[in-house]
């Protein structure tokens, strides 16, 4: 594996019109933070939510983190249940979706268990100044695609769709959403709420501030709100894409 400018592999798989399908997911607590400011990460799903969301990335083709995500949270981003895989294996696909992440800065450790766990394709999509060096970082671990200075995930979304990426779970981190969310990139948004409060401004919110194709003006729609033990999904639809519950 080594160093791809984006959309070279366009040709290869052909592929409908249009970008992947993406789909955001992040859970919060009541006052909107996804984690607290300690070292220890902050739980704010249950068992019965971690179940639906490993079914969500047993029905996409990617999952995407951040750089800042693998660093913080070292994830494998693999399907954990058993029957998943085999279900996914019998319809001719890999056990786990495709890796993907984004870095600006290609600060990443080829030891980290995003590369490490799982047969899994890994994509690094990093900035253009830094391509060299991340591709002799990460030689052997992932393919480095060049995806434009600054960083435009955009171009990342059009190379995926070029490889067959048709639909894509994005995971966050904070950085990630806001950059989706602000340049109008998701048709879907499962938000799930956690009943308690952080109440810690130095602690990371879903989302800082941008200027987002939603607002008061252009209110997005609820495709549906769900009770998942101690914790509600709400699933928002943000293109004309997102089918109802």
């Amino acid at each position: 594996m080594g160093v791809v400018p984006a959309g070279a592999a366009a040709a290869a798989v052909p592929v409908s019109t249009g970008r992947p399908y993406v789909l955001l997911s992040c859970a919060t607590s009541i006052d909107g933070y996804i984690d607290d400011a300690t070292e220890q990460r902050l739980l704010l799903s249950n068992a019965e939510d971690m179940d639906r969301i490993d079914a969500v990335r047993a029905s996409c083709d990617a999952i995407l983190v951040g750089a800042g995500t693998i660093r913080a949270d070292d994830p494998r981003l693999v399907v954990r249940s058993a029957r998943l895989r085999a279900a996914r294996q019998s319809a001719g696909l890999p056990p786990s979706p495709v890796k993907v992440t984004l870095t600006a800065r290609g600060l990443l450790d080829p030891a980290a268990r995003f590369f490490t766990v799982g047969d899994a394709e890994k994509i690094v999509y990093c900035a253009g100044p830094v391509v060299d060096k991340t591709a002799e970082l990460l030689a052997g671990s992932a393919t480095v695609v060049d995806a434009g200075d600054p960083l435009d995930p955009a171009r990342a979304l059009a190379d995926l769709a070029g490889r067959g990426v048709q639909r894509l779970m994005v995971e966050g981190g904070a950085a990630v959403h806001a950059q989706f969310l602000t340049a109008g990139l998701a048709d879907e948004l499962h938000l799930v709420v956690a009943p308690f409060f952080v109440g810690d401004r130095r602690a990371p919110r879903f989302v800082g501030d941008g200027t987002f194709p939603w607002h008061p003006g252009r209110r997005a729609r609820v495709a549906e709100v769900r009770q998942i033990g101690d914790v509600v999904l709400v699933r928002y639809a943000l293109s004309e894409r997102c089918p109802d519950g």
